[in-house]
């Protein structure tokens, strides 16, 4: 395993780290079990850094993370979220009281005193215009509470305005071979200011695995079935936005350009890690394997000038006008 510098943190973290939104909820059922064998696997391959939020599995995650902390000497950095509680998003639900009791329940479920990183949870454009709620989470330093914060986004725009306030430390964004624009100029902004860069949905929900078809099927609490069109949040959370269809056709394009040996996840990762600006990329997984399989990619030489052209050519010709200028 490789490691970068996340922002002005102090930390160097796991370039290719866990994101625990699938151990918690909205991906199938996963076991207990399950979850913290995979959990033990990540750091087993050199993982020190976790990502999750208050609303996986209602805070499942967090409670697992606690869990197999107990069982591990290494240091692990663990960064929730806060903000999807809300039963719906307005910047006044982003108050002094809802702030400090979402992370209240973020410490006792991660069973620890100080949360190390705290990023606001997709909040409404609107809130990036309101310093008064980054004063707040200033407050929440102070107090002890946490040590650092930063945001989640949906949408370029919203992280270019976040990286205006000093103190955050960190932007969480989809990046992924299926959504290239925050590499135009959020990344050179954000390296500008020393601002980790985490990226999300790494694998488009794992159609950048290369595993599904036109036949593969999903759960019924599978965001990936119940989300496919935005019926619950934004439908770029759910496969980067793109058409399903239209996707495994670009798959399949990606997978005629892989080296030999090299699996389509750890081509897709290796490809993030490609851009300096990236701190780390943050894949799930609900198995031992598959987290596995994604640090790997850390190993993996450089990709060749000629695979990061095509890839640009796959998204320019089959992807880009369905998401570039959305997010």
């Amino acid at each position: 395993m490789n490691f970068r510098k996340l922002g002005r943190t102090g930390w160097d973290i796991s370039e290719i780290s866990f994101g625990a939104w699938a151990i918690g909820g909205e991906w199938g059922k996963v076991s207990e079990q399950d979850a913290l064998a995979t959990l033990h696997e990540a750091v087993d391959c050199g993982v020190n850094f976790i990502d999750t939020a208050d609303v996986y599995g209602d805070g499942r995650s967090e409670r697992l993370i606690a869990q197999f902390r107990k069982d591990r000497k290494e240091k692990i950095i663990v960064a929730t979220k806060a903000g999807r509680r809300l039963p719906q998003q307005s910047v006044e639900g982003y108050s002094r009281q809802n702030l400090s009791s979402w992370i209240n329940d973020s410490l006792r479920n991660l069973a620890t005193d100080t949360i190390d990183l705290v990023q606001l949870h997709c909040p409404p454009t609107d809130l990036y215009y309101r310093p008064e709620v980054f004063s707040i989470l200033d407050d929440l330093v102070t107090a002890g509470k946490i040590r650092h914060y930063g945001v989640s986004v949906e949408r370029v725009e919203e992280a270019l305005k976040a990286i205006e306030f000093p103190n955050v430390q960190t932007v969480q964004i989809i990046f992924n071979c299926f959504r290239m624009r925050p590499a135009e100029l959020f990344f050179a902004q954000a390296q500008k200011k020393q601002v980790g860069i985490l990226a999300r949905v790494p694998l488009a929900s794992g159609l950048l695995t290369g595993k599904f078809n036109r036949n593969s099927t999903f759960a019924a609490d599978d965001h990936r079935n119940f989300n496919r069109h935005g019926e619950a949040f934004d439908v770029g959370e759910t496969f980067a936005g793109v058409d399903y269809d239209t996707a495994l056709k670009a798959v399949e394009e990606i997978r005629s350009i892989l080296p030999a040996g090299v699996t389509m996840s750890q081509f897709a990762l290796r490809w993030i890690l490609m851009f300096d600006a990236i701190s780390c990329a943050i894949p799930g997984g609900k198995r031992p394997q598959q987290v596995s399989e994604n640090c790997h990619s850390a190993d993996l030489p450089p990709l060749s000038q000629e695979s990061m052209a095509a890839v640009r050519r796959i998204y320019d010709g089959w992807i880009r006008a369905l998401v570039h200028g959305r997010w």
